[in-house]
């Protein structure tokens, strides 16, 4: 079984996927941030880097998928395939950050890769406002993501409105975080484990 976690940055994806391996017992794939070559690059001048940083995530997201599938196991992703084709990439060459000739390149490369891949067996998409991710990116306090633009998140989050409004590959969980605190909040983390279950099993 294939779980996904999906969400805009900042929206504490990472976290939510965390607790949920810990309650259900299923295995982690988390996003390859502290690894990740380019996005210390990337933040510093995306122009130069958008396409090198893209093309590493697609790459380490299709390593992951081919790994779940091959595990035979239930696992939780931390974000997916899906968020880079149609939301991170589309938006850097909206922003003028990533060229055409790039973008196509790219586009291409993943449509090969999507008709080799099964979508998540359940997605759960975090939907959070802009002031509660520029809170969430500041209290974590990573410092290359303090070159972080508002006009960069806000047009992100427009995209994953777009996007989990079209989705229909696969069950969907919506999730609102602007009030929710999973780790201080016993009642917050048993009500999404509680849609969760409904949503696999049938369960109420």
């Amino acid at each position: 079984m294939h779980i996904a976690v999906s969400g805009n940055i900042g929206s504490g994806k990472t976290t939510l996927t965390r607790l949920l391996a810990k309650h259900f017992k299923w295995q982690t794939h988390f996003e390859d941030v502290d690894t990740n070559p380019y996005l210390h690059s990337f933040y510093e001048d995306m122009q130069r880097w958008s396409f090198n940083l893209q093309i590493y995530f697609l790459n380490s997201r299709f390593r992951q998928i081919v790994e779940i599938r091959k595990s035979g196991k239930a696992v939780i992703q931390d974000r997916t395939i899906y968020e880079d084709a149609n939301i991170f990439a589309p938006n850097l060459h909206d922003m003028n950050l990533m060229t055409t000739r790039d973008y196509e390149n790219y586009r291409s490369l993943f449509d090969l890769m999507a008709s080799f891949i099964q979508p998540p067996d359940l997605l759960i998409y975090l939907r959070a406002s802009v002031p509660t991710l520029v809170r969430q990116i500041q209290k974590r306090g990573r410092e290359y993501e303090t070159a972080i633009r508002i006009d960069y998140l806000k047009g992100l989050n427009d995209r994953y409105e777009s996007w989990i409004s079209q989705y229909t590959i696969g069950k969907l969980l919506i999730v609102d975080v602007d009030n929710k605190n999973f780790e201080e909040k016993p009642e917050d983390m048993e009500e999404v484990i509680e849609k969760i279950n409904a949503q696999l099993h049938g369960l109420v």
